[in-house]
């Protein structure tokens, strides 16, 4: 057995390897993100140096746990997606954390019926005109017969139709091109989406954005409760926080930050809820607080957002996992759902 698993650790360990090595230097990532021309390869050589090591010993790890019966209680299972999953394991793991296997098992066949369907609905329109806006600057998604654009409409128009109280909305093709690049499937990507707009984000996507709006108010207060003084710095300026994150989370960080670290956000986000996505947007705000505290007008202001999303403390994705945990201190998911309702009642009226 042990000589069995020091096999598999050297195969996966050289191949992880030659993959991330002819990315290094490469002006395409292995996600097929064109590099920009200002991109830090030097930075990007010293992080992945150290994070190849980790990646190779994560994969023995979920190699032995796929193998096995069943999953690990919870608690285990939070720290092993904490530490993050194989990418040739994400798809699979998705769909087991998240509750999507459960949904698909109750209608296998609801996927193929939706693509099937050839009746004419308004959002097909607006789908198909969304796709080339949709990661332009990604090989995959450049208009060709081998890419993956009609597999994205397929996904987007399935989700219309089976997801009537939302049908399309704007930012939904961003995160199902993220979703079917991670897992190269589009069944999942369309079940994985699926148990986003319905069970952990419920109602980001409708037609009154009622989630969103309210999830940002939320966030709004903890930075009064955690970081006081830049939240009378905000009100001094007059800068509202939906000017500064509403794309941070329409988009789930897709588009905003590096696409490894978005991928390791998932990870914990499909395991543990929406309650991810404010310690992401925390933590950002946390690591770069001295920073945001300098800004003395509301367009310096709104640009340092920008930047901070970019910087090299968001390129280590390792790092900033556990900094995510960290850094914004506690944040039970009773007082997020307690601060839901209280500004749900005042979008409300």
């Amino acid at each position: 057995m042990e000589q069995c698993v020091l096999h598999i650790a050297l195969f996966l360990e050289t191949s992880q390897v030659k993959m991330k090595l002819n990315c290094v230097f490469s002006k395409v990532d292995e996600y097929g993100f064109e590099r920009p021309d200002d991109f830090d390869y030097k930075a990007y050589e010293a992080f992945m140096s150290r994070y190849m090591a980790i990646l190779a010993r994560r994969a023995i790890r979920w190699n032995l746990i796929l193998t096995q019966q069943s999953l690990p209680d919870g608690g285990t299972m939070k720290r092993f997606v904490r530490k993050g999953v194989p990418a040739q394991y994400r798809g699979k793991v998705w769909m087991m954390t998240s509750g999507a296997n459960f949904l698909k098992s109750r209608q296998p066949n609801l996927y193929q019926d939706l693509v099937g369907d050839i009746s004419h609905q308004s959002w097909d329109e607006i789908i198909q005109n969304d796709l080339n806006r949709t990661y332009p600057d990604n090989i995959y998604f450049v208009p060709s017969s081998d890419g993956k654009l009609n597999s994205l409409y397929n996904i987007l128009r399935a989700s219309a139709r089976h997801n009537t109280s939302v049908g399309y909305c704007q930012g939904l093709n961003y995160v199902a091109g993220l979703l079917l690049i991670a897992t190269k499937d589009e069944e999942q990507s369309f079940w994985l989406l699926t148990v986003l707009i319905r069970n952990i984000l419920p109602s980001y996507y409708s037609s009154n954005m009622q989630g969103l709006i309210t999830d940002i108010a939320v966030l709004g207060e903890l930075v009064r409760l955690k970081s006081s003084k830049l939240d009378r710095l905000l009100k001094d300026l007059n800068l509202p926080w939906p000017i500064l994150v509403t794309k941070w989370f329409i988009c789930l960080f897709a588009e905003v930050l590096p696409v490894e670290t978005v991928l390791r956000v998932w990870d914990c986000m499909f395991n543990e809820g929406s309650k991810i996505i404010f310690r992401v947007a925390l933590t950002l705000i946390k690591m770069n607080e001295k920073e945001l505290l300098r800004c003395t007008d509301f367009g310096d202001m709104a640009e340092l957002f920008k930047q901070i999303t970019r910087s090299s403390s968001v390129l280590d994705c390792h790092q900033f996992i556990e900094a995510m945990f960290k850094l914004p201190g506690s944040l039970p998911s009773s007082k997020i759902d307690s601060l839901r309702v209280r500004f749900r009642q005042v979008n409300v009226r």
